[in-house]
């Protein structure tokens, strides 16, 4: 069975990050699933329309083995705003399973619910206040966090999910094949 990761956009995330981590995470044989908060089809941050394969809505009940947010303003506050995301965030993060956010989300979703709390993290410079765990990287891995300061960084932080859930062998492959073997985690 492939894993599966949950990966959340609203109206103004951050489209370089959505789909480097959907594109990465398939490429390694993860079975993603893109749910729109507020609406199927989104507006990025750039102008760029995406439609998501299903509403945040229909994610709840379901298992995931990681859940990934892409950051972007305001997108992560419209992440950050829906009970149904946090909800679902609250109880995966509660299992122990793998989250990950990138750019403004570690900041602005998952520190201002308290799921940072005693963890490493990074963000997009200027959003750390109040993170006590801050560390300026690039992407941090701390147990089953893993966090990425920005679009810069999105392919990192892709091949490092990649690498937690189907292994650094095949992340390794996945970089390779995408000529981007320097960044393998």
């Amino acid at each position: 069975m492939l894993p599966r990761a949950l990966v959340p956009i609203a109206d103004g995330s951050e489209e370089l990050e959505t789909v480097t981590i959907v594109n990465v995470l398939r490429r390694a044989g993860v079975e993603v699933t893109v749910a729109g908060v507020g609406a199927k089809q989104v507006r990025c941050s750039r102008g760029v329309q995406i439609v998501a394969d299903c509403l945040i809505q229909e994610c709840r009940g379901q298992d995931w083995d990681a859940i990934v947010l892409p950051g972007g303003m305001p997108g992560a506050e419209h992440l950050r705003d829906s009970t149904e995301l946090v909800e679902l965030l609250r109880a995966h993060v509660a299992a122990g399973k793998l989250y990950a956010a990138i750019c403004a989300s570690p900041a602005v979703v998952l520190h201002h619910h308290g799921l940072l709390r005693g963890r490493r993290a990074t963000c997009y410079p200027g959003f750390e206040q109040g993170m006590t765990g801050y560390q300026p990287a690039p992407v941090v891995v701390d147990g089953s966090c893993i966090t990425a300061n920005g679009p810069g960084s999105a392919l990192r932080f892709a091949l490092t999910v990649a690498a937690a859930l189907v292994g650094r062998e095949k992340a390794a492959a996945v970089a390779r094949a995408m000529l981007a073997d320097d960044l393998a985690a």
